[in-house]
């Protein structure tokens, strides 16, 4: 094995869960997602000689972004997709409905799980992808700034928008619930 690939190997692969989580938010359909991550780390392990610094997330991240980017064109920047099961459970999430201590507690979790994924879902992409950076993959404000090429301030700035946005569709779809239920 060549140093090169087994630094790739070292530093990038236990990256490729969090290359493939972005991946599938931004892009929604699993095999897009997997095209992407594809692309993305084949693209990352021909550029890995030319990377700089300490941290290989946010540069790999970057990538699967371009990648998304380059693959959706324009005219899919701001589409948005409801989320739907993909099979791993009830929310895509196993963790969600394990810790849970009755089957009743398990189904309001998994339905709130599939609630929020589809506001997470409707956000617009420039709104979504910073969300999910930040919250679901937990980079700092620089990192994200850095994956999006945006100034950390318009990083900041999506990211309040994108949690105002998504507790106003959640606070609605909550109101909603309860009318329905009355």
């Amino acid at each position: 094995m060549s140093d090169r690939r087994a630094r790739f190997e070292a530093q990038a692969l236990p990256h490729l869960d969090a290359a493939y989580n972005l991946a599938r938010w931004l892009a929604r359909p699993p095999l897009d997602a997997d095209d992407i991550v594809q692309d993305a780390m084949l693209r990352a392990f021909r550029a890995f000689d030319s990377f700089r610094g300490d941290n290989v997330k946010p540069w790999l991240l970057s990538i699967v972004r371009n990648c998304f980017l380059t693959a959706a064109g324009q005219s899919r920047r701001t589409r948005t997709v409801p989320i739907e099961p993909d099979g791993e459970s009830e929310t895509g999430d196993p963790a969600l409905v394990a810790d849970a201590p009755d089957p009743e507690a398990a189904a309001i979790r998994a339905d709130e799980g599939r609630r929020l994924g589809a506001a997470v879902a409707k956000l617009p992409q420039e709104f979504r992808e910073v969300l999910v950076l930040r919250e679901m993959e937990d980079l700092s404000y620089r990192e994200i700034a850095q994956i999006t090429g945006s100034p950390i301030g318009t990083v900041m700035s999506r990211l309040a928008r994108a949690r105002g946005m998504l507790k106003e569709r959640w606070l609605s779809d909550v109101e909603g619930i309860r009318h329905v239920v009355q």
